[in-house]
């Protein structure tokens, strides 16, 4: 089938299954484009939260769509790449953070929400990117295990100087190989343009940037911004729904090594096959699922 084909077919499978495509915004332009909803992970988790339908085909990696089978446990949840996983969310194991517990024993756990299943259900609560701070500062506790983001810890940490965080030495590889020379080069470009960058950047870069937020935040500054120029420092994915909300203006991505390869595995066909087949099916552990279900709602509350 060719590509037209295949969009007609994913429509027609999308209705006999009474299902929902969700994609994130790394996601190839031609997945956003045939989604009901593309956003960040904040956003999909509340839209997965409230759907109506029976099936939800996510276009993102695992621990997303682990998170939707969590918030959904009655839906039958699809991931059409059942390769597409998260290298950061592997830096974190459930075993690894009882241990971390046991040294802070008075410590609040802070679990980003890329992280598996077990991880989150060894947390007290869930963030994203979208809404850390404001997770941060409705807990109690002053200490703080953060895991298993470093970078984004270290900017809650800065943002929020009240609380101890205790960073994981976990990391986005994407996003983490970005460097402050990197920033300089592309500056020097482009000196009328602001630079906007995701919080999973190393410290050095999001000091130089002019504004820090999730991919949403990004996509909302850029778009309400009267400035016409913007270097953008996060997965190159982003840029279909910023070139196509604001044709006016002009988008530098921060650096060509901005690509989740796991994000673009994602095609068409896989998504047809998905439907068609009714394939990969997301299971958990009803243990596990329980438990993990807790800190996600506690989020959901928090905003």
């Amino acid at each position: 089938m060719d590509k037209q084909e295949l969009v007609r077919s994913i429509a027609d499978l999308r209705k006999q299954r009474n299902a929902v495509i969700v994609a994130h915004n790394y996601q190839r332009d031609e997945i956003q484009e045939i989604a009901n909803v593309v956003g960040d992970s904040f956003a999909l988790s509340k839209f997965c939260a409230k759907s109506p339908r029976d099936v939800i085909v996510f276009c993102g990696v695992h621990f997303m769509a682990e998170s939707a089978k969590l918030l959904s446990p009655g839906k039958t949840v699809l991931l059409p790449e059942t390769d597409a996983g998260c290298p950061m969310a592997e830096m974190a194991t459930a075993g690894a953070l009882r241990e971390e517990k046991r040294k802070h024993p008075g410590a609040a756990v802070v679990c980003y929400i890329n992280s598996t299943a077990e991880v989150k259900a060894e947390s007290d609560i869930c963030c994203t990117s979208s809404n850390a701070i404001k997770v941060i500062r409705s807990i109690k506790q002053d200490e703080i295990i953060f895991v298993p983001d470093c970078n984004l810890g270290s900017y809650i940490a800065k943002m929020v100087p009240e609380k101890q965080i205790i960073l994981w030495k976990g990391f986005c590889v994407t996003h983490h190989k970005i460097s402050a020379e990197d920033v300089k080069k592309v500056r020097k470009l482009y000196p009328d343009a602001m630079l906007l960058v995701h919080p999973e950047c190393r410290p050095e870069v999001t000091e130089l940037a002019d504004f820090i937020g999730s991919t949403k935040q990004i996509i909302d500054y850029a778009s309400a911004s009267g400035a016409e120029k913007f270097i953008i420092g996060t997965e190159m994915g982003v840029l279909y729904k910023l070139k196509k909300d604001n044709p006016q203006k002009q988008f530098y991505l921060l650096s060509q090594g901005l690509l989740c390869p796991n994000m673009k595995k994602t095609t068409l066909r896989s998504v047809y096959e998905a439907l068609r087949d009714m394939k990969y099916k997301i299971e958990l552990d009803e243990h596990i699922m329980e438990k993990a279900k807790i800190p996600l709602d506690r989020m959901l509350r928090v905003d």
